[in-house]
Formats: C-alpha cells, sequence, structure tokens
C-alpha cells in the first residue's frame, strides 16, 4: 500500500522536492517488480520443483518395492515415538514381528507396523522395501510431488516480493535520513539568527 501511495508523489506540486519524485519512482520499480518479477520468479521456481520432484517420483518407483509380509507374531505396544501429538497418526497400526523377501530374493526379519486391527500369527500384510529388501517409506506419488511443487513457486513468489518490499523500504529510509541530515545542516545554518530583531535586514 505504501509503493502505491508513493506514486501519488508525481503529481505537480510547487513545494515537491526530487526526493518526492525519486521515492515515486521507487514506487512504481517496486510495484512492477512485485506484479510482474515475482510471479515470473514463482512460476520458475515451481517449474523447476516439479520437474526435480517428478524424476524423484520416477526415481522411487524404480527403486522401492511394495512386497507382502506375515506376522510372525505382535511385538510389545510400547510406543515408537514418545510424542504424543506426533505418534496419534499411528494409533491405527500396530507392530509386529514380520517376516518378508526382499525384491532381491534374501528373506528378511523384523519389527514393522503393521495396518491391521488385531494383527495374528500368520495374516498378511503389504509394506516397502528397497532393492536389498530394507523397509523404506512408500514413494512420493505425482499429486504429493505437484503440491510440493505450488508451495515452493508461492514462496518463492512471497520471498521475491518482500525482498523487493524491503529494499525498497531500506531506500526510503536512506532517502529520509538523507532528508533529516539536510534539514539539520540548514536549521544550524539559520539557528543562531533565528527569532532576533533585524535578522536578514
Amino acid at each position: 500500500m505504501r509503493a502505491i501511495r508513493g506514486l501519488w508523489r508525481w503529481r505537480r506540486n510547487p513545494l515537491r522536492r526530487t526526493t518526492d519524485l525519486v521515492e515515486a519512482w521507487v514506487a512504481m520499480a517496486a510495484l512492477l517488480l512485485i506484479l510482474v518479477a515475482a510471479p515470473v520468479v514463482g512460476a520458475w521456481v515451481g517449474s523447476v520443483a516439479q520437474d526435480a520432484l517428478r524424476e524423484s517420483v520416477r526415481q522411487q518407483r524404480l527403486d522401492r518395492h511394495l512386497v507382502e509380509a506375515t506376522v510372525a507374531k505382535k511385538a510389545d505396544s510400547s510406543p515408537l515415538d514418545p510424542d504424543p501429538e506426533t505418534s496419534s497418526a499411528r494409533d491405527s497400526h500396530n507392530r509386529v514381528l514380520a517376516n518378508w523377501k526382499g525384491p532381491d530374493g534374501t528373506e528378511q526379519q523384523g519389527t514393522v507396523m503393521a495396518a491391521l486391527e488385531s494383527p495374528q500369527a500368520g495374516d498378511r500384510f503389504t509394506l516397502w522395501t528397497d532393492e536389498q529388501g530394507r523397509i523404506v517409506g512408500r514413494p512420493l506419488d505425482t499429486a504429493t510431488a505437484t503440491t510440493h511443487a505450488v508451495l515452493a513457486g508461492f514462496g518463492a513468489a512471497a520471498v521475491c516480493a518482500g525482498l523487493v518490499e524491503g529494499s525498497r523500504r531500506l531506500v526510503l529510509w536512506r532517502m529520509v535520513r538523507r532528508r533529516y541530515a539536510r534539514w539539520d545542516l540548514a536549521w544550524s545554518q539559520a539557528g543562531p539568527d533565528w527569532g532576533r530583531t533585524g535578522t536578514g535586514s
């Protein structure tokens, strides 16, 4: 809003200073950069992020495999995460000791989280592993990747706009400081004679 108010300094006025006109040009440049450069930067960053995330999705789909595991027994029910706020998402899962075969054919066994209400020995469920059969997170999906890319684009545009506005305010602050310094100098030169009879005669 201050940038828009600065545009009014272009109006003709006998009291208008050069710094007022400079301030108006700075406001116009900042407004144009916010309206044009920030969206361009946001679109570019979003596009780069989208390409990188799509490649990550493709790579994860190649490297991660959905395999079937068999419950050997239910593991102890102590929480994996001591923080109750972050562990709430795991409430629908149970810890079990399970056996599974990795994509390379190796037999694996370990304690994992199973999406089973009341797991019993012999129950089957699926989990994601890498090429060696080690448990990994599920691969990133395309929709999530797109969401992250859009957020990255919006974030970059916001940062760009913030930098432009911050630069405008810094320039304005320096101009005001210089203006006050000039006023102080002018006042110090006129001040000693201010109000004295016969001043200027």
